[in-house]
């Protein structure tokens, strides 16, 4: 029972499942409660503010060791924080936006406490070993609770014929869900084993020194030009993360789709993701297989390329919910697959010396590049139409590969 076959993807997919409800879910939450595009993608980006700080929660997280009973902590913690969420929807906006950003929080705690859980049970052979069937079961657990809560408030919503008992109903499924995991991991979970003692102790000595990368990072003559290239090749994107559902779920009569809860949550929460998953998984083969740096440029042009998509859809809008899955799954593909050109960037900011903490810094480097944009595309949209927008988001792609080959073109000249 106690097998790492059955802890490790349950540990994994249970990091996902409040994880899709900040990253992904909240933006509909804001929508249907009220708020504008405006305030709903405002909101939204200020609770990923905890996944931008957490190279600085990482020393503190390392420093309470005992990682298992953190960890049954802190997904307690999540349990009540999901609660709150589901209780938060009659008292309006600021509640839940509370409710949620605690959930966030939590949610950067608990990635960090359980990949260090994760590299103390294990040696690095042992972990490349289920590395794969912890990405799969992480992945997994973000399709299941993206598309199918939406597509199951979306049914709830005609039962109650409401729509604020509808979200708390489903997120009080929710929570419970999460509550079965809670209580299976106080059963599974187990302390590490003896023989990795020695791995884990030279494992804390590298954790040391990735806590001084920030420092390190700052000394480096040229590390604002990966930043600044990064923040121009995920422009695109930025603009188009919450504009996109935007565009889904809005009137006809004003320039959307006029989808259904129940079309988005199929289309975007479930063939989205799978396809965006398995467009990171494709790159990255393509990483392994050939020398990341001559990939870089391949993968940025997909990267720049998704919104393309959307520009196509403002003019021939898909007539059928085939169609819409078609064109989601080729969106978020090539967004996916592109996104492993940020890696090629966040190396080279962190430099070789630091190569164990490209994973870590990732997605807190890319989420403080893709804040602003994202905070402020609800009120872009509303002033200039879902047509002029996605045009001016596809052309914002070759300034950003311009921009990003002359800074490369000046960089390599030093």
């Amino acid at each position: 029972m106690r097998s790492p076959w059955t802890w490790v993807p349950s540990l994994f997919a249970a990091e996902e499942i409040p994880s899709a409800v900040v990253t992904f879910v909240a933006l509909l939450m804001f929508l249907q409660t009220g708020s504008s595009p405006t305030e709903a993608t405002f909101l939204t980006s200020l609770i990923s503010l905890p996944w931008v700080l957490k190279p600085f929660f990482r020393n503190w997280v390392s420093k309470t060791g005992h990682f298992k009973l953190v960890l049954h902590v802190i997904e307690f913690l999540l349990f009540v924080g999901l609660t709150a969420i589901a209780i938060s929807f009659p008292y309006g906006r600021s509640w839940l936006f509370v409710a949620l950003f605690i959930v966030s929080l939590l949610c950067a705690w608990h990635e960090l406490t359980a990949q260090m859980y994760y590299e103390q049970m294990f040696n690095p052979h042992l972990q490349r070993l289920f590395n794969g069937m912890r990405m799969f079961s992480a992945q997994t657990a973000l399709v299941m609770t993206y598309g199918v809560l939406i597509i199951v408030v979306g049914a709830l919503e005609i039962y109650f014929r409401q729509i604020r008992p509808a979200w708390s109903m489903g997120c009080y499924i929710l929570a419970g869900v999460f509550l079965l995991f809670v209580l299976f991991h106080m059963m599974i979970l187990k302390e590490p084993a003896v023989g990795n003692q020695g791995w884990y102790k030279k494992r804390i000595q590298s954790l040391k020194e990735d806590t001084q990368i920030l420092g390190y990072i700052q000394q480096q003559p040229s590390w604002w030009r990966q930043v600044v290239m990064l923040f121009l090749l995920l422009l695109p994107q930025s603009l188009m993360f919450h504009t996109r559902v935007l565009f889904l779920i809005d009137s006809k009569e004003a320039g959307g789709l006029g989808c259904t809860i129940q079309d988005i949550g199929f289309a975007q929460g479930t063939v989205g993701v799978i396809g965006f998953s398995l467009g990171i998984i494709f790159g990255l083969r393509l990483m392994k297989k050939y020398n990341p740096a001559h990939l870089f440029w391949q993968l940025a042009i997909m990267l720049g390329l998704s919104p393309l998509v959307y520009v196509c859809m403002t003019f021939f809008p898909p007539s059928n919910l085939g169609m819409l899955c078609v064109a989601t799954f080729v969106a978020q593909f090539l967004f996916g697959m592109g996104l492993n050109a940020c890696r090629v960037l966040v190396h080279q900011i962190s430099g070789g010396r630091y190569r164990n903490s490209i994973d870590h810094l990732s997605i807190p480097i890319i989420s403080a590049c893709m804040i602003v944009p994202m905070a402020i595309s609800g009120l872009l949209v509303t002033q200039l139409g879902y047509k002029l927008y996605f045009l001016i988001d596809i052309m914002t792609a070759p300034l950003g590969w311009l921009g990003a080959y002359l800074l490369s073109s000046r960089e390599e000249k030093r």
